[in-house]
């Protein structure tokens, strides 16, 4: 039987979408141009393409659809069944034919118009019957909005269904709502399920897996179910029915001996009966859980005599459990698993296909030759030796963190970093694993300690030496002097550079040359008082000449003669600060010429044999390349359409 992977099916587009993706489709993968002076007979091949793509595009996504949705009759019953609940069997299979329809209909449309179009007579009647074909497809699909919208919906709903193998080793765990299925199924297995203190928390299959004895097994925590006829049961409680009555499995039935769950036991023993014949050839155990609000030997008379049929009932065994002190957990656990087990292998006794392999397997088993028993003799140098070992292991074994954790309750700390192997309270220290992308163990020297130790041995004998006791010799008063005022200038220098940043800054708009007068702010006179302020004698500066400056403007005879040095020599007009690019750091001439010919050899073997730019080229790219935007193309390909 086919298993059906859910997740895999491809998403279901509504029909307004279904119409753009697939006009657009066939836009880009069909031509786009025709002219006037076109034959007829190519006018009617281009729209016949036309007609031809569009419904190949409808075939292939319908058909698509219609095959990845699981087929009823070919799944498993429990998928059927499942499938049957959840989306109605009836509903489900009418959106798939009424799909399977459109296509079938889509078809017949383009065949028909295809016929047509062999007799379009001209350029206008052949454009008109495409589009009659394109728009009757496009209506066919627009009628299946619902279909589309219906399946799209199922769906996401089967992607979100669990995987559930239906031939694997199972277990399904059933009862009346809140009696702790969900708990048990989080306490055995790895699944998370959501518990609660009220009814129906589990509202749909949830599915966990385990491992006992090398093996696989997957556990079903199914709804809670109320005991009322099967045709008023609503779909969260047909779910569970469902798994009842089609999964090959291990059957836990839960009871809540101490009636929190809302419901007394005489109802949940009612329940029992009532889906009992849903567990025919199934191994069943009855678990009576919250035993850690009472115990089944402390129930009164009247409810012990409602479990004595399940207790006098030898094929199904009754075990005590409670989910929240973990009593009986495991037991149920192996319990449910040794009988699924002994009856899976009892049924492949059954069958034909073990008689082959039996004839070929022998068991020797041997036999008392005097009917005297002969016990296994072990020396007793063995037996000291076990001894030893036991001992040792008792004495290496050490205290568990769960232990002390019980011991120390609300006061226990985790401690991870306790027990390693560092001395003192280095082993609190923070060191980071990597710096800077290198692996900080790396480059960790092992005698690092006993160098440190080393380095402060020597730094002791200096400090007793004497070599740092040290006096700072006393200033002059000039010194003290010059000091105080160098002090001064680096203040005022940094005030000056931190107002120059200001003004950088602002976000004031910059005035143009032109707009203004310039204020001249710097003069001889403001010197001078800075200078005095400052400390410095300006007394004996009267022929430092600081009004003496070069003119900005200049005579035409100058403006001539600068003329004439620019023509004569180019190398003159840069700024004689900056020397020209291939002169930069090169002192010797020879070695200049000699770099030279490097270049070009360097950028000869550029050009010559790969026919690349040099560095010296300016170019710029066509920006229209003229064999896309210019000319008449002839017939050919349509790639660029």
């Amino acid at each position: 039987m086919t298993i059906y992977n859910f997740k895999k099916i491809a998403v279901v587009p509504s029909a307004k979408d279904f119409i753009n993706i697939t006009l657009s489709k066939v836009q880009r993968k069909t031509p786009t141009v025709i002219h006037k002076q076109y034959a007829i007979p190519r006018i009617r091949a281009f729209y016949t393409r036309k007609v031809k793509f569009t419904q190949q595009t409808f075939h292939d996504r319908l058909s698509q659809i219609i095959q990845e949705f699981p087929k009823l009759d070919d799944v498993h019953p429990f998928y059927a069944d499942l499938m049957n609940v959840l989306y109605d069997k009836d509903h489900y299979k009418l959106a798939l034919g009424q799909t399977n329809t459109a296509r079938h209909l889509i078809d017949s449309v383009a065949k028909e118009y295809v016929r047509l179009l062999k007799y379009g007579d001209s350029l206008y009647r052949c454009k008109q019957l495409k589009k009659a074909a394109l728009g009757r497809m496009a209506t066919i699909m627009k009628r299946q909005s619902t279909n589309l919208t219906y399946l799209e919906q199922v769906r996401q709903h089967l992607s979100r269904l669990p995987s559930i193998d239906p031939y694997t080793r199972t277990i399904i765990i059933c009862g009346f709502p809140n009696v702790g299925k969900s708990s048990f199924i989080n306490k055995i297995t790895r699944a998370d399920v959501e518990v609660q203190p009220y009814a129906f928390t589990t509202k749909s299959l949830y599915i966990g897996h385990m491992d006992y004895k090398y093996l696989r097994w997957q556990v079903i925590d199914t709804p809670g179910i109320l005991d009322h006829p099967l045709e008023e049961r609503n779909v969260i409680e047909m779910q569970a029915v469902t798994a009842l009555a089609h999964l090959r499995s291990a059957i836990l039935y839960f009871f809540d001996i101490s009636e929190q769950c809302g419901h007394s036991l005489d109802e949940q023993m009612k329940l029992y009966e009532s889906i009992k014949p849903l567990f025919q050839n199934k191994s069943v155990t009855a678990v009576l859980n919250k035993t850690d609000v009472i115990r089944l030997a402390d129930l009164p008379p009247e409810k012990r005599s409602i479990l004595k049929k399940l207790e006098d009932d030898e094929n199904i065994p009754v075990i005590e459990m409670s989910t929240i002190t973990d009593f009986g957990v495991m037991e149920v656990k192996n319990q449910a698993c040794e009988r699924l087990l002994s009856s899976r292998v009892d049924q492949k006794l059954k069958s034909k296909k073990i008689d082959n392999i039996l004839n070929r397997l022998h068991v020797a088993q041997p036999k008392p030759r005097d009917n005297v028993a002969r016990l296994p003799c072990i020396p007793d140098s063995v037996v000291q030796k076990k001894l030893l070992s036991a001992n040792k292991i008792e004495q290496r074994k050490r205290k568990l963190e769960r232990e002390i954790e019980e011991e120390m309750g609300d006061d226990y700390v985790l401690d991870l970093k306790k027990n390693y192997d560092i001395e003192g309270d280095q082993k609190y220290d923070i060191i980071p694993e990597f710096w800077e992308g290198h692996n900080v163990a790396d480059y960790i020297d092992p005698d690092i300690f006993d160098k440190l130790n080393a380095l402060e041995k020597e730094e002791e004998i200096r400090t007793e030496a004497g070599i740092y006791n040290y006096r700072v010799p006393e200033l002059s008063e000039t010194m003290k002097e010059i000091q105080l005022l160098a002090k001064q200038i680096r203040e005022k220098k940094i005030i000056m550079k931190e107002e120059s940043k200001i003004v950088k800054q602002s976000t004031k708009p910059v005035m143009p040359r032109t707009a203004a007068v310039k204020i001249r702010d710097r003069s001889v006179s403001k010197l001078r008082n800075q200078m005095e302020d400052l400390g410095v004698n300006m007394q004996d500066t009267g022929n430092a000449h600081f009004t003496k400056t070069k003119k900005r403007g200049r005579s035409l005879s100058q403006s001539g003669d600068r003329k004439r040095q620019r023509l004569q020599s180019t190398s003159k007009a840069r700024s004689s600060s900056r020397p020209p690019r291939d002169e930069m750091g090169v002192k010797d001439t020879v070695m200049k010429s000699k770099l030279k010919k490097i270049a070009h050899k360097a950028i000869r073997k550029k050009i010559a044999n790969r026919g690349l730019k040099g560095e010296a080229d300016r170019f710029i790219g066509n920006k229209m390349p003229k064999h896309l935007f210019a000319g008449k193309r002839s017939i050919g390909k349509t790639d660029r359409r």
